[in-house]
């Protein structure tokens, strides 16, 4: 079995720019996406879309 490091599908976080410290869950696939993934999503506290950025 692969260990969680190694996963091709790792879960990661998404957190909020907009410092509110509202955060996404969700998996990415590291072969097509390697760096740092960043999403424009919809922050509830501020209730505006905003840029999401992975953190590790």
């Amino acid at each position: 079995m692969a260990g969680k490091s190694t996963d091709l599908r790792p879960v990661i976080k998404l957190k909020s720019t907009a410092g509110t410290g509202y955060t996404y869950v969700t998996r990415k696939n590291r072969r097509n996406d390697p760096e740092r993934l960043v999403l424009r999503k919809y922050d509830p506290i501020v209730r505006r879309h905003v840029e999401f950025k992975e953190e590790r």
